[in-house]
């Protein structure tokens, strides 16, 4: 497979969880993190399913296009094993959403960030919520969800936490 159908995989699957997650949690109040701007089309996408009003994002950097920048309050910079104390004090147990896009092309340290990242996670996303990551990230009290109708196994992954 070349790189260009891969990522066409990859993002089509991204784009299918997230629908499928959206319609599963019409109704419920909270916020959506979004891990990894990139150059914002995935943020772009979300703000389509829940509005960028209760969106918050985490990079290192901005490289997005223009019109897929969050607000400054929206926007939180820094490494985020370092941003994320803080905004767990802010706002835990509020979160509705998490979606993880981190995966840098080294496993291992992709599943290692994911990991300690997950600590976090936990904290964030309230009782019901969902967690939908490019990576496998296994933690008590996170049910593996079925994947949408075509998403091959193992190319994204949902979960919802209990």
């Amino acid at each position: 497979m070349s790189r260009l159908d891969s990522f066409i995989r990859r993002v089509s699957a991204q784009r299918d969880c997230l629908n499928m997650v959206s319609k599963e949690m019409q109704g419920r109040t909270g916020i959506v993190l979004e891990f990894g701007l990139g150059n914002g089309r995935t943020y772009d996408h979300l703000r389509s399913l829940f509005g960028p009003e209760d969106i918050y994002v985490f990079d290192r950097q901005v490289n997005a296009h223009p019109d897929c920048i969050p607000d400054d309050d929206h926007m939180i910079l820094g490494d985020v094993l370092q941003t994320l104390p803080a905004f767990v004090d802010r706002f835990e147990g509020r979160a509705k959403l998490a979606h993880c896009d981190i995966g840098t092309g080294d496993k291992e340290a992709s599943i290692a960030l994911a990991m300690k990242m997950s600590v976090y996670l936990n904290k964030l996303v309230q009782t019901g919520g969902y967690i939908v990551s490019d990576q496998d990230i296994q933690v008590d009290g996170w049910v593996v969800q079925p994947l949408p109708e075509g998403v091959k196994p193992g190319r994204y992954f949902i979960y919802q936490k209990t």
